[in-house]
This record gives C-alpha cells, structure tokens and sequence, in this order.
C-alpha cells in the first residue's frame, strides 16, 4: 500500500496542470502549472475575469510567476498590463511584438525571449518557436517539467514543420479548430475576410487539424483542448463530434469563448501505466 501511496505522489509531483481561462477571438488565456508555481500563456482577458475564472477553479494567482504572449494581437493581450501591474508579474514578449504593439507594462518587468531557447520559470521549461501567422513575430509554446510537455498552438496558418515538430511531443495540446470550410464559405463574412482566416497566415480549419491529429499525435497524449472556435465560422458540436471518432485514447476537450474548462492534471503516461498495475 506504502509503495501505491508514494508512486500517486510521485505521480502528482510530475504532473502539469492545465485549464483554459478563454478561448476564442473575444480574449485567448491558458493557465500551466506545477503544484509551486505557473505560467499564463496570453492574457486577452481583462484582470478581473482572470480572477474571476481562477477563483471558480481554485486556481492561485500567487502561483503564477509570468505571463507569455504570443502575439500582438488584442484578444492575447488584452489584460496583460492590467495582471502584470497588479501582481508584478514579468512579462515574457519578442522584441518584435513588444515594438509593433508598444505594451503598457513597467520597462523592469518586460523580459524579452528568443525562438527555440528555453525560459526557466522554477521548475517549468517554457519554449517559444515561430509560427505562421497575420502578426509581426508570432510564436507558439511549449511548457514542460522534467518529464511532461504541454503545447499551445493557436492562430496558426498552417501547421508548419515547427508545430509537426513540437506537436509530436505533447502529453496534452491546445489546439485551434477555428473554422467549418463550409460554414465559412457559405457564411457572411466578405470575401477578403474569408481569404485573411483560410491563408497561410490565418487560421487553422477544422480539417487541417484533425489532419494534423491523426498524422501526428504521440501515442501517449491523453488531452487536446480544440481552441480558438470561430462563433460564426464552427460549432462546437460539430468539432467535438469530428475529433471524437478519430481520438482513441486522447479526451477531446472543446476550450469554449464563453467560459473556463476545468483544471486537467497531465501525467507522463507510462507512470499512470505503473500506477494501475500496482493497485492490482
């Protein structure tokens, strides 16, 4: 029973905890964290849904130690300067972003970041890499702990060989589903609109990332939050529905724009393995 106990507890001192805050054009927010500390990636929320959001799922705000961005558009950073000021977070941003956008965070709490090189925040590895995107110098990210990784690969034109790259990796992902090829071409959007969201610098349709799901997925990922939906453009029945028949093993979360999920806790899945075998 001892050696059940101590593997549960090794178990949860491995695992990443994740949840989305909001997901959608009308503000983007995901919490990753550890039991000590944790990170937000965006903050396109303002401070006060933040809380709010973190409070219904008994979520810290002493725990989180920075925030990440992605890029400069509004529903990314909305409240980052609001959360940075109130909680002295330092805030992780390219120099790109940071130029194009001018961000109204206090210049000693603004920290720059580069591609492919990691960011220590206590015991989480945070990695940011270019993506395609309508922005000045988009970046996806990857958080990891020694034996976990959690990606975040919103607002993406395609998925490029940086994404296939990172995707391969992931114990969990959020994941954008942002639009039905149908209900685009046939819905009211104008035109130059409709080719801004489906070109290589707009956004991933459901299609094209169910396609990067099957072709890609490691055989150990337990989660994919399908995130960014479009309200005109999807339904997130129809999404839930289309990723359900190919998932296997893999929970399919909808991230909705309306709401938080619940907090996941991510394991390395061949631990769970030898949990269960334990307890038999």
């Amino acid at each position: 029973m001892s050696q059940v106990v101590g593997l549960f507890f090794l178990l949860s001192c491995m695992s990443l905890f994740v949840a989305s805050l909001n997901s959608g054009s009308n503000g983007n927010c995901y919490y990753v964290g550890n039991h000590h500390e944790a990170v937000l990636i965006d903050a396109g929320i303002s401070c006060r849904e933040t809380e709010l959001r973190m409070n219904r799922l008994n979520l810290s705000m002493k725990k989180v130690k920075a925030i990440f961005v992605s890029h400069e558009h509004t529903d990314h950073i909305k409240g980052v300067a609001g959360i940075s000021k109130k909680y002295k977070l330092p805030v992780y941003v390219t120099p790109g972003t940071l130029h194009h956008r001018g961000l109204r965070v206090k210049e000693h709490l603004i920290f720059p970041f580069k591609a492919h090189e990691p960011v220590s925040i206590g015991k989480l590895n945070i990695t940011g890499f270019p993506k395609f995107h309508d922005a000045t110098d988009p970046h996806s990210f990857i958080i990891a702990n020694e034996t976990v990784k959690v990606g975040v690969f919103t607002d993406l034109g395609v998925a490029c060989d940086n994404v296939v790259h990172h995707f391969k990796q992931c114990h969990a992902a959020f994941l954008e589903a942002n639009y039905d090829e149908h209900m685009l071409e046939t819905g009211p959007y104008p035109l130059h609109l409709k080719n801004r969201i489906r070109s290589d610098r707009g956004h991933l349709s459901n299609n094209q990332a169910l396609e990067l799901f099957n072709e890609h997925r490691p055989s150990f990922m337990s989660h994919l939050f399908l995130s960014h939906l479009s309200k005109e453009n999807n339904s997130a029945a129809l999404v839930e529905h289309l990723f359900k028949s190919m998932a296997g093993d893999t929970q399919i979360v909808i991230a909705s724009r309306y709401r938080e999920t619940k907090v996941f806790q991510i394991h390395e899945q061949p631990v769970v393995q030898e949990v269960q075998l334990s307890l038999f």
